[in-house]
């Protein structure tokens, strides 16, 4: 069986998997997005094969956390009560210490820059084309209906297997999930476009994050010309959350990932938080952005001994829920990168991860 074939069967497994669920299968918005864009691929490949012209693109992130999570829209967010329920996760940090003072900017810039400089020492080995990069991570999302409350759901695996082809490609990775509250545990599932894309923002190859310019004010500019902003966040919040996207999924040359922590430095708004708690429950410092114009702020969150990235955290701001009564962001995500690895085929998990 051919890669054609082998996408095709496992995309169209995921959609009979859907069409056949009940329709009171507590899914969360961001599921539903998630399954109807599987559904509409397999559409997309059954009408290209049949000679029709595919679609341009489907504007798909990476599969991460954060990603998933502003791919609703503003109206998508106001149906929902902006209330936490249902999580233990009381040792998450609240969403104080945001005001913009002086000293909350000067901190958070000072953390970044000991951050850079941490990602300059580290070692990267690149990674070949015929290669993937493997990330594991924690992921606990938010699983409450329509209409309700935020509710996160019990913390399960996600594994990703990002492809390095230079492309242009249709089928950029691999997705697996297991544990309670996993979609569809134990499946590999294909990440894929419906026509070909190259080495981007949509599609982060090693080889494209080193083209990357390592001056900082140059990265800058690029990722606000190329970041595509939702509705919903600001222009700043959306290249915040694109650098995120980015730390939490791929494998970094090292001067990239400096230049990519300098740059952040240059958004306004951002705050240093001196305690946040990923996924796994592991303490960290937190560098967060928020302004007026978004509905949701994300929260890179960094190992206070080593600086390296460990996880993230994604909430509604309280600015947009104060019709509803409440007064403090609503955590409605969360995650934590347990590993990395380069691997040569997709399924495989580094020795050290194995068992």
């Amino acid at each position: 069986m051919n890669a054609d074939n082998l996408r095709a069967g496992s995309a169209r497994s995921e959609a009979e998997e859907l069409l056949a669920a009940s329709a009171d299968w507590d899914l969360s918005p961001s599921r539903h997005l998630h399954y109807k864009d599987i559904l509409m691929q397999q559409i997309d490949h059954d009408h290209s094969a049949s000679g029709e012209m595919s679609p341009a693109p489907s504007r798909r992130r990476l599969p991460r956390l954060a990603l998933a999570l502003p791919a609703m829209s503003l109206a998508l967010a106001g149906a929902l009560v902006i209330t936490f329920s249902g999580g233990d996760h009381s040792s998450a940090p609240a969403a104080g210490s945001t005001a913009s003072a002086p000293a909350q900017v000067n901190s958070a810039t000072a953390t970044l820059g000991r951050i850079a400089a941490a990602a300059m020492k580290t070692d990267a080995t690149p990674v070949k084309e015929d290669q993937f990069v493997y990330v594991q991570r924690l992921t606990r999302e938010n699983k409450g209906a329509f209409g309700g409350p935020a509710v996160l759901g019990a913390a399960h695996k996600e594994e990703i297997w990002m492809a390095q082809k230079p492309g242009p490609v249709t089928m950029t990775g691999w997705l697996r999930s297991s544990g309670k509250d996993a979609i569809m545990p134990g499946q590999l599932v294909p990440s894929t476009f419906a026509t070909p894309v190259r080495p981007g923002l949509w599609y982060p190859t090693y080889a494209w994050l080193a083209s990357l310019p390592t001056d900082p004010d140059a990265l800058l500019k690029l990722l606000y010309t190329q970041t595509t902003v939702e509705k919903g966040e600001s222009k700043d919040e959306a290249v915040f959350r694109t650098i995120g996207d980015l730390l939490g999924s791929v494998i970094t040359p090292p001067a990239t990932a400096s230049a990519l922590y300098k740059a952040v430095a240059e958004i306004p708004g951002i705050t240093w938080i001196p305690d946040a708690v990923d996924a796994a429950g592991r303490h960290g410092i937190g560098i967060t952005h928020k302004d007026g114009g978004s509905a949701t702020r994300s929260v890179l969150i960094f190992d206070k001994d080593t600086l390296a990235y460990i996880g993230s955290q994604a909430y509604f701001i309280s600015d947009g829920a104060k019709a509803r009564g409440t007064t403090s962001d609503v955590l409605f995500g969360i995650d934590a990168v347990m590993e990395r690895g380069v691997v040569d085929r997709h399924g495989e998990v580094p020795a050290k991860t194995a068992g």
